[in-house]
């Protein structure tokens, strides 16, 4: 038997959508074990003076617990 446990994060870029979420994901991996998916909920980007300043990324990240 194994059990699951989600987390939220944010994560953000100046670079791009993608880029955001493969930081997010670098970053919870430094802590977490055994990620098994990640789902994107919510996806935004921060203006400023009319252009796009930051990409921002919501995820779901869960994980298999040892």
């Amino acid at each position: 038997m194994s059990v699951a446990k989600s987390i939220e994060v944010t994560a953000s870029s100046t670079t791009s959508f993608d880029d955001a979420l493969a930081s997010g994901i670098a970053k919870v991996s430094e802590s977490v074990n055994n990620i098994q998916s990640a789902w994107v909920k919510d996806q935004y980007v921060k203006v400023t003076e009319n252009a796009i300043a930051e990409y921002r990324v919501n995820l779901k990240v869960t994980f298999v617990v040892d």
